[in-house]
């Protein structure tokens, strides 16, 4: 099993040397040590209530990964769930592929159907009813799969979106393009989703075990009607416990055996808000790699 990082919380960066973004790229360079896969951040606004309150820092996710592949060169760079409806589609490959030049190859497309409304109500984004919101998803898939087609620039027609050229260049270094993952446990749409686009699928922080297991059969049978190989998709989660320290290694490590067991190839870990997330990283995240790797 892989691990990874997700940066959910910026609260406290701007207290250290360098401020946000010197903490930031420690962050970078601290997951590069400890030998993490991958890299993510948020792509919200606002932070979320849930978490913490909307008004505590937050950075707009594509310019943070930006500044992260110019402080990185091995670890892979993207967002778990990319919001669709932040982004005109056509201009969202090109920045992802932008990153992708940038970082020598290291993005990957993450993406979902969006949902945290407060923060297109307070920023003056549409925010469609869930089914549309699902149909501009599949059509921003079908963008990509337009966009990183080297042998074409045809136009392309859709119900929410039409470009009159798919042109992107220069193209992505990830070959044949940047991995997409889709974001989400939804069986009838989501999972769909993954089994007809994705080449990774992350299942978020709402199931136990036995509602991975679940999952992750409902992805199977997707697969098998779309004619797709199961297992060329990278299975990920979010430990959904943001306060992982150095006493909770043991127990962290038996609950992932199970869900390696499982099927799940990487996991990712959130820095708790109340340290730096470098010095979290070099004391827990580090020593875990070695251990999820035998699993």
């Amino acid at each position: 099993m892989q691990l990874g990082t997700h940066i959910w919380s910026f609260t406290g960066f701007e207290n250290t040397q360098g401020g946000i973004g010197g903490e930031l790229a420690r962050a970078g360079a601290a997951a590069e040590r400890a030998g993490l896969t991958h890299l993510s951040v948020m792509d919200h606004f606002f932070q979320l209530e849930h978490l913490q309150p909307a008004e505590t820092p937050m950075l707009e996710g594509y310019t943070a990964l930006g500044h992260l592949a110019a402080h990185t060169s091995t670890v892979r760079l993207g967002m778990l769930v990319g919001g669709v409806t932040y982004r005109h589609p056509g201009l969202l490959i090109k920045t992802v592929t932008t990153l992708d030049v940038l970082s020598g190859g290291r993005a990957w497309f993450g993406i979902g159907a969006g949902w945290y409304e407060r923060e297109h109500r307070g920023l003056g984004v549409h925010f469609p009813p869930t089914a549309e919101r699902f149909e501009r998803l599949e059509e921003t898939l079908r963008i990509s799969q337009a966009m990183w087609d080297p042998a074409s620039t045809a136009p392309f027609e859709g119900k929410h979106f039409q470009l009159a050229e798919t042109l992107c260049s220069p193209a992505p270094i990830s070959s044949p393009r940047p991995p997409v993952m889709i974001g989400g446990e939804g069986e009838r749409k989501t999972l769909r989703f993954v089994a007809k686009y994705a080449d990774m699928t992350n299942m978020g922080t709402h199931s136990d075990l036995d509602g991975i297991r679940h999952k992750l059969e409902v992805l199977r049978k997707h697969c098998a009607d779309v004619g797709r190989d199961f297992g060329s998709i990278q299975k990920t989660v979010l430990y959904n416990k943001a306060r992982l320290g150095e006493d909770d290694v043991d127990g962290f490590v038996d609950l992932m055996s199970g869900y390696a067991e499982a099927g799940i190839d990487t996991v990712f870990l959130m820095p708790p808000a109340n340290r730096p997330a470098s010095e979290w990283i070099d004391a827990v995240a580090a020593p875990l790699v070695p251990r999820l790797a035998a699993l």
